[in-house]
């Protein structure tokens, strides 16, 4: 029952993703049929610089819907079900979660919060209390298959299990979504653990897709003020008077 540690890979993407936001955005504003110029603009013979400023452009104005065309879908490890059942708020997504039904969790893996690591004595009494879970998850299961539920005992014994315990998930985001997930979870307000995993997240499509993601992140960083107010504010920016 190790504790274990955040691993994030980025699984796929749209194709020509900046060609398809352009193309989306450019119909918009178009009389003409952007199908004409795909070609153009996914060989780079309409400039990707170009493409990549008349995007950032429009993007000021607040018009977003566009830029939903194209998604991005990650593969996580190393999360707490206590992170999970926060990330599957973001309804626009899709989620394919690690099974605790199916998955036997005898020897599970577990999350231990900064908080607790750094108090030896508050570690030792979390330790322990992983110990004496995956003890009753083990003698729970067995009991149940000795009384003929057989491979459906995983599925009453994880009603033991901690929020800690470790669990891994794939999960799709589109960029509007993407941007409001960075917004919420990457503020100082946010939980530890998914904000750490937030941030992760945006440095990787900052690489990606940068004229999307550059200026993602904290609400506060886009508005220059925080929109917390006084009781919630971490005090980064002023609250808007």
């Amino acid at each position: 029952m190790p504790e274990k540690k955040l691993e994030i890979k980025l699984l796929s993407k749209t194709d020509s993703g900046l060609s398809l936001i352009y193309a989306a955005f450019r119909q918009c504003y178009s009389a003409g049929f952007v199908g004409d110029i795909w070609d153009d603009l996914v060989s780079g013979k309409i400039e990707k610089e170009k493409q990549a400023e008349f995007i950032a452009k429009i993007l000021e104005s607040g018009h977003e819907s566009p830029i939903e065309h194209v998604s991005f879908t990650f593969a996580v490890q190393g999360v707490s079900r206590a992170l999970t059942h926060q990330l599957v708020r973001h309804r626009i997504a899709s989620y394919s979660q690690q099974s605790q039904r199916y998955v036997d969790e005898s020897d599970f893996d577990y999350i231990l919060p900064p908080s607790i690591a750094k108090i030896p004595e508050a570690k030792v009494e979390f330790e322990q209390c992983m110990q004496t879970i995956g003890k009753a998850y083990r003698n729970l299961k067995r009991i149940l298959q000795d009384n003929g539920l057989g491979k459906k005992a995983n599925e009453d014994a994880r009603f033991v299990l901690p929020q800690a315990c470790e669990s891994k998930v794939v999960f799709t985001m589109n960029c509007r979504s993407l941007l409001h997930f960075f917004e919420l979870r990457c503020c100082e307000r946010a939980q530890w653990e998914i904000r750490k995993m937030a941030w992760k997240m945006l440095k990787i499509l900052r690489q990606e897709l940068p004229v999307i993601f550059a200026v993602a992140g904290p609400k506060c960083e886009r508005l220059g003020y925080c929109p917390e107010g006084e009781k919630f504010t971490c005090g980064k920016f002023k609250v808007r008077g």
